[in-house]
């Protein structure tokens, strides 16, 4: 049994922003794709064109107009998912409620290459809500009082508080799948398409 950790050169954190698309503007479409390596440094941020109408830009929240999505530096989406595909190829991604990103990106990716700071039982444990997802506000704040996601959200600040929670807990977590332990619990069933 290999219980030496993962090299950090194999992380990546990865967080996306959405808008909404149909009526009422209720069904996600990936709008903005943010990357940072496991010491934070940016990797990769960029709009992502539109593959269909965009009923609610979610401004408030998002911080996303319809310039942003329209702009010549936005990306066409099939070159954004080969992109961050052949980047996360191989690699282990760390981020917060993943099944999200993954779905809007229409990217697999073994389960047991991720570490998911929703997920992680620990976590959830010292919040004492086992079968919640706690959201990467309040995990940041409860657990490393740190302030995030206040205004509008921001995939850069995202990826770097999951990546930093993960740090936190990293050797636990690692020395956890050493021993064939798995200590995430299971992400949402509808999502499992996403995982390989």
């Amino acid at each position: 049994m290999n219980s030496t950790p993962p090299a950090s050169h194999l992380f990546l954190a990865l967080s996306c922003v959405t808008v909404g698309v149909g009526p009422g503007g209720t069904t996600s479409m990936v709008a903005r794709v943010a990357v940072v390596d496991y010491r934070g440094q940016l990797v990769f941020d960029k709009f992502v064109a539109p593959t269909m109408p965009v009923t609610d830009y979610r401004t408030s929240t998002t911080g996303i107009t319809e310039a942003d999505l329209y702009s010549n530096d936005a990306w066409p989406f099939n070159d954004l998912q080969q992109y961050v595909a052949n980047l996360i190829k191989d690699k282990i991604i760390v981020g917060h409620s993943l099944w999200n990103d993954l779905s809007v990106l229409g990217i697999p990716h073994p389960a047991a290459a991720t570490r998911d700071v929703a997920l992680y039982q620990p976590f959830r444990n010292a919040l004492r809500t086992p079968q919640q997802i706690v959201g990467l506000q309040t995990l940041a704040w409860q657990l490393m009082c740190r302030r995030c996601q206040e205004g509008q959200l921001h995939p850069i600040e995202n990826a770097r508080a999951a990546l930093d929670l993960y740090r936190s807990s990293s050797e636990e977590w690692e020395r956890a799948i050493s021993r064939c332990d798995w200590p995430c619990a299971l992400p949402p069933s509808t999502f499992s398409r996403c995982y390989l």
